[in-house]
This record gives C-alpha cells, structure tokens and sequence, in this order.
C-alpha cells in the first residue's frame, strides 16, 4: 500500500519534523504525546482559515438557487448583524449552510459540529435544526411534511429558530439585496473561534 497522499497544505507536516514512535495508540508515551499536542496547539489556531476556506467553496455554487450558497450565507449574515445580533449569533449565521459541499443529506449538521465548541447550547441548537424549521416553507413543495418542526415545539428553543429563518435565512435570497463580503465578518469569526467553550480536549490545549 503507498503511503504517498499527496502534497500537503500549510497545515500539513513537514517530513523533516520530530513524530511520535508508536505503531498502536495503546503503546503511545508520553513523549509521543509531547510531541503530538506541540503540533496539536498551531493546528488548531488555524481552523478559522481553513474554516473560511471552505466557506470560499460555496461561491459560485448555485445549486438552481436564485444566488450562489456563499451569498445567501453572507446574506443572513448581513440580515442578523444589521438587525443587532451580536458577533456569536452573526457567525452562526455566517456558517449554517457551510455543511452543504460535504452534508448534502445532513448539512445543518455539519455546520453545528463546527460551531458546537465555541457557541451557546442555545445558538449550537438553533443551527443543528434551522434545516427543519426552514422545511415549513418548502417541504410541502417537495412531498414532505412542512410542520416537521411541530416536534420540538415545546423546546425553549424552538422560538429562537423560528425567528432566524422567518428574518435571517429565509429572505437571504434576493440577488439585489446588499450582502456585506465575507473580509466583513472575517474579524468576527476569528474572535468566536478563538478558543472552544467547551471541548473534550480543553483542558489538554490550555
């Protein structure tokens, strides 16, 4: 089997870099972990870049929609922060749609996955089920069942929801509204992303 994947990025290692030693993890040491989290710590600084990378991917891409998935992203976003959300809930917006190249059956999910570290349950929430919610306006078009949402309605989120794709996602669709470039909310992202409120792995990157 080769053990040639290709070029790496400006995030992959250098061949010429110190690796841990082990063949199986239940051999590894704690060398071998000294070294891992060394690289561990700039890896992980660089997710907001390559998060904006990938949101660069929707540009362009239509998919039959009136315009392309990275404006109707930075449509709701520009909707939230005109409307005074604050920076948490315009990243939120920013990103909801960023699973659509890879979750093409479970996109919303995707994008919570990213955001879940450095969000509110409430806001982790809002973005995990906005594809439900936003369902009561077309799901009926497509032989679905448009009050899909009806499930979670004595959730206390289901209101914040509801509200997002009523004034943010759902009218983010009109090629003649303005929508603020992406270098607008780059400062934003960085700043939400900046550390995880919550993670497995914390502790362990402090």
């Amino acid at each position: 089997m080769s053990t040639d994947h290709g070029s790496h990025g400006s995030d992959g290692n250098d061949a010429n870099e110190k690796r841990a030693t082990f063949t199986s993890i239940e051999a590894s040491t704690q060398e071998d972990w000294n070294i891992i989290l060394g690289n561990l710590m700039p890896f992980a600084q660089k997710l907001p870049d390559r998060v904006l990378a990938h949101l660069r991917l929707l540009d362009g891409d239509f998919g039959g929609f009136p315009v392309d998935r990275l404006t109707h992203c930075l449509q709701t976003a520009t909707l939230a922060h005109r409307d005074g959300r604050d920076e948490e809930y315009v990243v939120c917006a920013l990103l909801h749609d960023i699973g659509d190249t890879l979750g093409t059956y479970n996109h919303a999910d995707i994008a919570a996955s990213i955001l879940q570290p450095f969000v509110s349950p409430e806001n982790h929430w809002m973005v995990a089920k906005h594809a439900i919610f936003q369902g009561y306006y077309f799901f009926h078009r497509l032989g679905l069942d448009r009050d899909m949402r009806d499930v979670f309605r004595d959730d206390p989120n289901f209101a914040r929801t509801e509200e997002f794709c009523a004034r943010y996602d759902g009218p983010a669709f009109d090629p003649k509204v303005e929508a603020l470039a992406l270098a607008f909310f780059e400062p934003m992202l960085r700043k939400v992303m900046s550390g995880p409120k919550q993670s497995i792995y914390q502790r362990a990157m402090k």
